[in-house]
């Protein structure tokens, strides 16, 4: 029967009303494709945007999103600007070196190199995001569902996680022999070589138990924080676990144990961050339900001061000098001087340190911010949120293709580019006049970089990201024992 006919003046938008008959399976499969590769601006909205329920942790969807973007922003600045060596420009403090740059100012940085805080943003969600459940859980004191709700997210996330990764660095490495395509990294002769040198860099790869090699992934660099994000889920799990049956102010008292461990006694700084989620998310249910440690209770008077005070360090934290590891450097940077000095001994590169505490403040101060929260909660961020994973995925593969012609085009050349891509140089020049950051010729080509980057991220969202859910639900169901099922 076709859905909800009724009242359609009402409702102020047509739905669409679907036959009962069958469409022929080329149809069909004509039908799906389109759904596949139609951009979402080409999509009609189920409804008015006054009709769509916000959900509590909306925010935190726009959140991931919109640092998502910070880490496609940064790549290709960095990127284009290799021959001048930017990034010595954008990664280290205003005034260092006597370089004084609009992009590297404190705040302003955020958008040009703020890619590793976006990271460290990612994993205090994922901490914050993976435990909501169980906690609500633990808290109601259903263990029997919360041991259910675990093995069945243990069972899940490394296929969650890695069937995007597989599926994508796959289809990339498979584009350079089928298609030709000339990138920067090495290739091997043919692609059965390919194939048997991608095959033994994931198995290593993804081991979760991996303690040598490169943390990188020659078919996507970029992709070094999915296993750090698998390793950081084990220890949220084996964590909740652990603390079920503890007190509310022993649970609590723990998280905060575990986080000063993993980034005051041992260089653990990614299990700080995802601990941090952890706690951020335990308060914030027992806020909901009342039930907050009554010290939190005497800070109420002063609670927006607190909150805007720590999205200001935040945000300062957040530009801290990356470009090397040498804390002596940080020393002499301006403005890092006195702050250098906090760094724990047990940390060995010292940016995470300072960007635990900016992204735990930035999480933990945004659902307070009434314009903030709105602003992560608007449509666009919404969107991006969605294809985040994807995005974060499909960004790197569309700057080493098309991105790396397209700047040789407008005149950003790299020497180690210029003999493969030397058809691609200087055919389209543009001016470089502007700040650095901003010029018209960087610009020029996010006309069609952006637009294609996220044309892309769509279809990988709707092909692997999406889909890796629901197989790695279905695989849990059919392997689970016929007297759990019921």
């Amino acid at each position: 029967m076709p859905p909800q006919s009724h009242n359609i003046l009402e409702s102020g938008y047509w739905e669409e009303i679907k036959p009962d008959f069958k469409l022929p399976a080329p149809a069909r499969a004509a039908q799906w494709f389109l759904d596949l590769i139609r951009p979402a601006f080409l999509t009609r909205a189920a409804g008015p945007r006054s009709k769509q329920v916000i959900r509590r942790t909306a925010y935190l969807d726009g959140l991931r999103g919109f640092a998502a973007f910070l880490v496609y922003w940064q790549h290709h600045q960095m990127w284009a600007r290799e021959a001048i060596a930017a990034d010595a420009i954008f990664e280290n403090a205003f005034g260092y070196d006597n370089q004084y740059y609009f992009a590297a100012l404190p705040g302003i940085r955020t958008f040009f190199s703020g890619g590793h805080f976006a990271v460290t943003v990612f994993f205090v969600i994922s901490g914050y995001v993976l435990s909501a459940k169980p906690l609500q859980l633990i808290q109601a004191g259903e263990y029997l569902k919360l041991g259910d709700n675990l093995a069945s997210a243990l069972f899940r996330r490394w296929l969650r996680l890695h069937i995007p990764v597989i599926c994508t660095t796959f289809v990339y490495m498979t584009s350079w022999h089928m298609f030709g395509i000339w990138t920067s990294t090495e290739h091997k002769s043919n692609w059965p070589d390919e194939l048997w040198n991608w095959y033994v860099e994931f198995k290593n790869f993804s081991f979760v138990f991996r303690t040598g090699g490169e943390p990188w992934f020659t078919y996507n660099f970029h992709a070094w924080s999915i296993p750090v994000e698998f390793r950081g889920s084990i220890v949220i799990y084996t964590s909740l676990l652990a603390l079920s049956r503890c007190t509310r102010n022993a649970r609590l008292w723990c998280e905060v144990g575990l986080i000063f461990y993993f980034m005051y006694i041992v260089d653990g700084w990614f299990c700080s961050m995802f601990m941090s989620g952890m706690l951020l998310c335990d308060l914030d249910l027992l806020s909901a339900n009342g039930n907050l440690p009554s010290f939190f209770f005497r800070l109420e008077k002063r609670k927006k001061a607190i909150f805007y005070s720590l999205f200001v360090i935040s945000i300062y934290l957040g530009g801290i000098p990356s470009h090397s590891l040498d804390v002596q450097v940080l020393k002499v940077s301006p403005g890092w001087k006195y702050l250098s000095y906090l760094k724990p001994q047990a940390v060995f590169d010292y940016k995470w340190f300072y960007l635990f505490w900016a992204a735990s403040f930035i999480v933990a101060s945004i659902p307070r911010i009434w314009w903030l929260k709105s602003f992560f909660e608007m449509r666009f961020n919404q969107y991006l949120g969605r294809i985040s994973f994807a995005l974060y995925l499909v960004h790197g593969p569309v700057l080493w293709t098309l991105g790396d012609r397209l700047y040789h085009a407008t005149g950003w050349s790299r020497e180690s580019h210029a003999l493969p891509l030397a058809s691609w140089i200087n055919i389209f020049p543009l001016s470089k006049a502007g700040p650095l950051g901003l010029e018209l010729s960087f610009l020029v080509p996010h006309l069609i970089l952006l637009p294609v980057t996220l044309w892309l991220a769509e279809i990988v969202t709707k092909l692997f990201d999406e889909p890796s859910v629901r197989f790695s639900q279905w695989a849990y169901v059919k392997t689970m024992a016929p007297s759990i099922k019921s």
